[in-house]
């Protein structure tokens, strides 16, 4: 195949991250909980979010495996989070749902490509300190692997029901994962609940059996944030050990602390 000209130059393509010596360090965190410390930093994103170049903060790659071994990834809506862990929402019979049904364990990835922080006057969490104010401009991800688990039907339903009742008709017009002859029979099936809905009110799009959510369990959580020349900066919690909660130093790769920072010069470390 020939590769086009626009696209030869492919190799070279890569951007050079903030380089101004502002620095994720251990003893600068806001906290050595990774649920606070992955909570500081969504939140620190949502507070300038009309400033971003990207729209959906809360969008994350979720990764599982078949039971053949074969990873695959996609793009899911977070919608909560707290010390439990964060719950996503699906087809239970998706392709996802059928995977993490037979092996549980997952991946998460979130990045955060550009993000505009204002720093000035006080020592902040990257280190430092600094006299006047300015706005740097930083790439971060967070990884985080755990164990998936369904959340209640409760639970499950009341958010269904918060959304809107658009949103409710595709969700259930949808086999998602499921081979359809063609794209007029998912309309089809669309303007079917939209009749019904018209007819008997918003209640008749209710949640499908086969539709919930999923909480993923943090055993594994590593906060990434890119630097110049790829020593990126990378900080790793363990929080899958016996002695869960136990504040030691980093040196001792406690689970609930920092596992120490981790060496990010190899070229699939972060984004190149």
């Amino acid at each position: 195949m020939n590769t086009p000209m626009d696209i030869a130059s492919l190799p070279a393509w890569r951007k050079a991250y903030s380089g101004d010596g502002r620095l994720l360090l251990e003893d600068a965190l806001p906290s050595r909980d990774p649920f606070k410390l992955f909570d500081f930093w969504f939140r620190e994103m949502a507070a300038r979010k009309d400033e971003l170049t990207f729209e959906e903060i809360n969008a994350v790659s979720v990764s599982t495996v078949s039971a053949e071994g074969r990873p695959s990834s996609r793009m899911v809506l977070l919608k909560s989070y707290d010390d439990a862990g964060f719950t996503f929402y699906t087809n239970y019979d998706s392709r996802k749902g059928t995977q993490l049904a037979g092996n549980p364990n997952a991946a998460m990835l979130f990045y955060w490509p550009k993000f505009h922080r204002q720093v000035g006057g006080v020592i902040w969490w990257c280190g430092g300190a600094n006299s006047g104010t300015s706005l740097v401009t930083i790439s971060m991800q967070v990884r985080v692997e755990g164990v998936v688990e369904k959340v209640s039907f409760e639970q499950a339903e009341a958010y269904w029901n918060s959304r809107p009742v658009a949103s409710r008709i595709g969700g259930k017009a949808s086999a998602q994962s499921t081979v359809i002859p063609d794209r007029a029979h998912l309309e089809r099936r669309k303007a079917e609940l939209e009749q019904l809905v018209a007819e008997e009110g918003a209640s008749a799009a209710s949640k499908p059996n086969t539709w919930g959510g999923l909480l993923l369990r943090p055993r594994y959580f590593e906060f990434w944030q890119g630097q110049s020349d790829r020593l990126h900066d990378r900080i790793c919690f363990n929080t899958d050990r016996p002695d869960a909660g136990t504040a030691l130093p980093t040196s001792f790769i406690p689970p609930t602390v920092p596992t120490g920072t981790c060496s990010d010069s190899r070229p699939d470390s972060g984004p190149l």
